[in-house]
């Protein structure tokens, strides 16, 4: 399972020089591309985008914010886009087994309204970001995993360099191999969305989390389905939070009803969850049983799937954004609103922010320093009041579970709405979701339903409709750092807790006469992190596969 060290006698890497090297083709890197080149058109500006196309590994929700796309491009309203189905109903549920408790929506606190705000497809709304961006003289390279951060003889970050084609299973150069590239910037701008492993290596290197909270994280898992023309609603948007989920297990879902006849069913659970017996995925397909999820989609079809890590830390677990050379942006930063479910709007204001200290410093002649004016400001900015407002709500539903909790934090909303004033001040996380995890001798197995095929159905299937593909004969991109450790502590332990935590089947603990053998489907995974998150032991570590490779979401 370990990874075979390259031979020494490696080509050359070819090498190109830009002002900016972007990594990620996400709503931050492209408005932060966007925003460059409309502040300094002459700037040489790149972007690197791992999926095989821009928008391939796209996926959120998802409900749109547009208010920093207004800024970011004025009269956007009056062209053709993909952002066109407004918000025309908010509801909020408490469910229970066999109904529901809908919320007046006078309980809710103002920020929480979807009033102006449209339901999308971020992936198509990055791929009409992309155009914008390369209208205005942006290179963009999809294809291109940025696997390895380089730097100078002081420190500082001076590029990427994307990672090796080619590559055996093995880790030795095959008949196809080609050396990686290298692409150099007077500052490189890191957007890689949740987890992402170069946002991981910078934040360890220069000590960037330091002073803030342990990163905290959920998992979102979502279908787009098409449903019967009497039982849409365009612009329909509802959450709810409760059952299936237990009251001690954070979580939620959202129901959005785009054009076309189709709509977005997705289920959130918190991974700080205790019990290892718990699925994600298996309560996701609960979910879809309750009454009011199956009326909906009773006579429909399941045409898309997906899943990803959604960070979940907020305000208190921000890092330093600022390092010798680059800077964080949008997911890789943490910049979700957490009961909003919505990040977006902060990615493209934090794209731009980026942008604007990075466009200041390239003027003044400056290169490989901190831009100091984006890590003081954001806090100032809407992102941080956006945050700050709403610091409360994850570690109050944490510490008091999910109705105390919930209803803690909407006072806690309310009083910073009118009086900016937190009863709680700011509090903090405790421990990280790997540390949440409890042994399995300390709760029971849960009996999850068996796929139907018509509402409920298997990871395997669920895969498929992702279309994700691996090349096979390539390193394993998911790295167990101890095998042994594998064994006596994730299975003996916590029961094989990745085989359940893990949304497409990539971990299977294989019993045989030697005893439980630890078997990696790397080819299934769909990038959503959670394994490089929740395992207890922080055993298992998420790299960068071949560019291109991994889903190709459609309209997710």
């Amino acid at each position: 399972m370990s990874h075979q060290p390259l031979p020494d006698a490696l080509p050359e890497r070819e090498s190109m020089e830009f002002d900016v090297v972007i990594v990620g083709a996400g709503p931050a890197g492209l408005s932060a591309a966007i925003r460059l080149k409309q502040l300094s058109p002459d700037l040489s500006v790149v972007v690197l985008e791992k999926g095989a196309e821009v928008g391939a590994h796209i996926l959120s929700g998802c409900v749109l914010d547009p208010g920093p796309l207004d800024r970011l491009l004025p009269g956007w309203r009056d062209e053709e886009s993909p952002i066109r189905q407004k918000v025309t109903a908010d509801r909020f549920y408490l469910y229970g087994p066999q109904g529901a408790l809908r919320l007046p929506g006078a309980l809710m606190p103002r920020l929480m309204s979807n009033h102006g705000n449209f339901v999308v497809s971020l992936g198509l709304v990055c791929k009409w970001l992309a155009e914008k961006a390369e209208g205005l003289g942006v290179e963009i390279y999809p294809g291109f995993a940025a696997a390895e951060i380089l730097y100078d003889d002081t420190g500082a970050v001076v590029g990427v360099a994307t990672g090796d084609m080619g590559l055996t299973r093995a880790g030795e150069p095959g008949p196809n191999y080609q050396r990686g590239m290298a692409l150099m910037g007077r500052y490189v701008m890191i957007a890689e969305g949740v987890r992402g492993s170069l946002a991981k290596s910078v934040i360890a290197r220069y000590d960037l989390a330091a002073a803030c909270e342990p990163a905290k994280f959920g998992l979102g898992v979502k279908e787009l389905w098409e449903v019967s023309p009497e039982k849409h609603h365009p612009g329909l948007i509802q959450h709810s939070f409760g059952w299936p989920l237990r009251n001690d297990t954070g979580g939620g879902s959202f129901v959005y009803h785009l054009d076309g006849g189709k709509v977005y069913v997705g289920f959130v659970t918190h991974l700080n969850y205790r019990n290892p017996y718990l699925s994600p995925f298996g309560e996701f397909q609960r979910f879809k049983t309750h009454p009011d999820i199956a009326e909906l989609l009773q006579g429909g079809k399941r045409i898309a799937y997906g899943a990803r890590a959604i960070s979940e830390g907020g305000y208190q677990s921000v890092p330093k954004l600022a390092f010798p050379g680059g800077v964080l942006l949008g997911c890789s930063a943490g910049f979700v609103n957490v009961p909003r479910i919505k990040g977006v709007h902060n990615a493209v204001t934090s794209g731009m922010l980026a942008a604007e200290a990075a466009a200041e410093a390239l003027a003044a002649g400056r290169s490989q320093d901190e831009l100091s004016a984006y890590e003081d400001g954001w806090r100032q900015s809407p992102i941080g009041r956006d945050l700050r407002a709403v610091r409360n709500v994850k570690p109050l539903w944490s510490r008091f579970g999910t109705l105390l909790g919930v209803a803690l934090g909407g006072l806690d909303m309310w009083t910073n709405a009118l009086a900016r004033f937190s009863l709680f001040g700011t509090l903090g996380h405790g421990k990280s979701d790997a540390q949440s995890t409890e042994p399995a001798a300390r709760h029971k197995p849960i009996a999850y339903p068996k796929p139907d095929g018509i509402l409920t159905f298997d990871k395997t299937s669920s895969v498929f409709l992702s279309n994700t593909n691996h090349e096979e004969d390539q390193p394993v991109h998911l790295r167990v750092k101890d095998p042994l450790l594998q064994k006596t502590s994730e299975h003996d332990v916590y029961a094989g807790l990745s085989e359940r935590y893990c949304p497409a089947a990539v971990y299977e603990w294989i019993e045989g006469e030697g005893g439980p053998r630890y078997q990696i489907n790397a080819q299934n995974c769909v990038h959503c992190k959670t394994c490089e998150i929740k395992d207890p032991n922080g055993n298992i570590t998420w790299t960068v596969p071949q560019g291109g490779e991994g889903p190709v979401y459609q309209e997710m």
